[in-house]
């Protein structure tokens, strides 16, 4: 299993390797000029991601040498989701006047920013216990309610948070938990 990996590793390594050549030729970039990786992972009955709560996806595409990995229930649906993962990050990278990462070269991982979650530091480990049922997570300013469940909408999250702190938040479409957290204490404050 582990010459497995190690050759994996390697094949990858040089697949990256080439991209990078590959990429002086333009300026441009799109998905098909990074090293994409394909894995087919097989359901761990122990996991507790293979509950009913998640719903876990066979194959799995990853850029090399960049953490973004997608998921789906076949290669193609992993490579599409993988797809319009890159674009949504290449437009928000022009849009802050960043480059996007050389084909092949490795890219650091950027944690989220936590400024407006720390602000509500207190209702934000609340809120985790509470309504996510989780005893901690790491949250960011872009964590939402559908990080935590693979429903279809979030209202019964918007009616656990109505419950609890008798918010209505259901106005909050995406779900964006500073928001959400914003207006708890917002609610919370004496007139």
């Amino acid at each position: 299993m582990a010459r497995v990996l190690w050759t994996a590793r390697i094949a990858n390594q040089f697949r990256a390797l080439w991209k990078w050549v590959l990429s002086y030729r333009k300026r441009d970039w799109e998905i098909s000029d990074y090293p994409v990786f394909f894995r087919v992972q097989e359901p761990d009955p122990e996991s507790v991601y293979d509950s009913a709560r998640f719903k876990l996806h066979r194959h799995v595409a990853r850029i090399v040498n960049w953490e973004i990995t997608r998921f789906g229930d076949t290669r193609e649906e992993a490579l599409q989701d993988l797809s319009s993962t890159f674009e949504a990050i290449k437009t928000k990278r022009i849009e802050a006047g960043r480059p996007l990462p050389r084909p092949g070269t490795r890219v650091p991982i950027e944690l989220a920013s936590q400024h407006r979650i720390n602000a509500q530091a207190e209702l934000a480990e609340d809120f985790t216990q509470r309504v996510l049922d989780l005893d901690s997570a790491w949250i960011s300013d872009e964590s939402s309610l559908w990080d935590f469940h693979a429903d279809e909408n979030n209202d019964s999250s918007y009616a656990k948070i109505k419950e609890i702190y008798g918010v209505d938040v259901s106005g909050i479409q995406s779900g964006n938990l500073a928001e959400i957290l914003e207006r708890i204490a917002a609610a919370r404050k004496p007139a």
